[in-house]
Parts: structure tokens; C-alpha cells; sequence
């Protein structure tokens, strides 16, 4: 009776030695939700970041977000883009226009606006940057408006129409588009 026992535990003990070193390593419970040192890892971007051929009419380091798609791209010499998955505003929500980036942060605060507010009171009036803000990783703010392309610690909202009027793209892909681009690089939204 004893060896019918004695197998299964020994087996168990030896994959938790062999394991636990490597698990140690490369599990951070922040993973989970993200911010973990595992957070600008693969997997967690339902839309891959790509190079595309572009034949817009605008100029090299121009963003253009095209709202319907729900991408946005970065346009790039010899008719190529960047283009990358975003999250856009909700039905109500949507807009368009042309902008430029007026101010950059890394792990911005936030602060909701107060039409947020007016519809959910229950919002924290300021949050600090970090990893359970929902500016995400960077923010790069657009004009005089309320809005700005930030990042997101919600992965699996891009590429849907759920936010109050910001692009959220993942934190990976923010950062990557963040360090391509300056304040006063035109941003041009189109809402077909």
C-alpha cells in the first residue's frame, strides 16, 4: 500500500524541485494582471504591431487613426506604415479631426474629466501613474482636447469600441509608438 503512495508523491516532489527554480524565475503574480516584469512580453496583444504598405497622402511620422478599422497607423517613408491594434470610443463617443501631440508622459496620472465623472460618480477623482492606472504605460495627449493614445492594462479591449473617446493600444505597443514620435506630430482621425 505504501509504494502505491509512495510513486506518485516522490513524482510530485521532484517536478516541484525541477520547477520551482524556473517558475520562480519567470512568474510574478503581477503577470496576472499585468505590470509584472513579464509585462511587455508577447502573447498578450490580440492584434500584432505590423508593417504595412500605405498609400494615404501624408507625410512621414504622420498618426492616423482610422476609427472604423480600429488601427492606427504610423506612416513611414516609401508608402509603409506601422500599423498597430487599438481600442476606440464607444457609440457616442467617437470623433475625428486633426490634432497634434501637445505634451508626452511615461505612467501618467489621471485625472477623469468631468463628464466622466457626471456619469460615474464612483471614479476615483485622481489616480497616480502606475500599473492599475488606466492611462497604461504612456500617454501621449492630443491638442486641447480630453483625449490622448494611451496605454492599456486591458488587452483584450483592443480592437473594440469601449472607451469615452481615448485609443488605447496595449502598453507594448505604446511604448513602442511612444518612442517613434514627438511632441507636435499630427495625429488625423478619421470616423468613417
Amino acid at each position: 500500500m505504501i509504494r502505491i503512495f509512495a510513486a506518485p508523491i516522490a513524482a510530485i516532489a521532484l517536478l516541484t524541485v525541477t520547477a520551482g527554480g524556473a517558475f520562480a524565475e519567470e512568474y510574478d503574480s503581477r503577470d496576472i494582471m499585468g505590470g509584472g516584469p513579464n509585462f511587455f512580453r508577447g502573447g498578450a496583444n490580440p492584434i500584432p504591431r505590423t508593417t504595412v504598405m500605405y498609400n494615404g497622402n501624408y507625410a512621414p511620422g504622420t498618426i492616423v487613426v482610422n476609427t472604423a478599422e480600429r488601427r492606427l497607423y504610423l506612416v513611414l517613408q516609401n508608402g509603409q506604415a506601422l500599423r498597430y491594434g487599438i481600442g476606440v470610443g464607444r457609440d457616442g463617443f467617437r470623433w475625428g479631426g486633426v490634432h497634434k501631440i501637445t505634451a508626452k508622459k511615461e505612467w501618467p496620472d489621471w485625472t477623469p474629466p468631468s463628464q466622466m465623472i457626471a456619469r460615474r460618480p464612483d471614479l476615483p477623482r485622481h489616480m497616480k501613474g502606475g500599473i492599475e492606472n488606466p492611462l497604461g504605460a504612456r500617454a501621449m495627449y492630443l491638442g486641447s482636447t480630453l483625449y490622448r493614445i494611451h496605454g492599456s492594462n486591458e488587452p483584450e479591449t483592443i480592437g473594440q469600441a469601449v472607451s469615452s473617446g481615448c485609443f488605447r493600444m496595449t502598453n507594448d505597443d505604446v511604448t513602442d509608438l511612444y518612442g517613434r514620435v514627438s511632441v507636435g506630430t499630427t495625429v488625423v482621425v478619421l470616423n468613417n
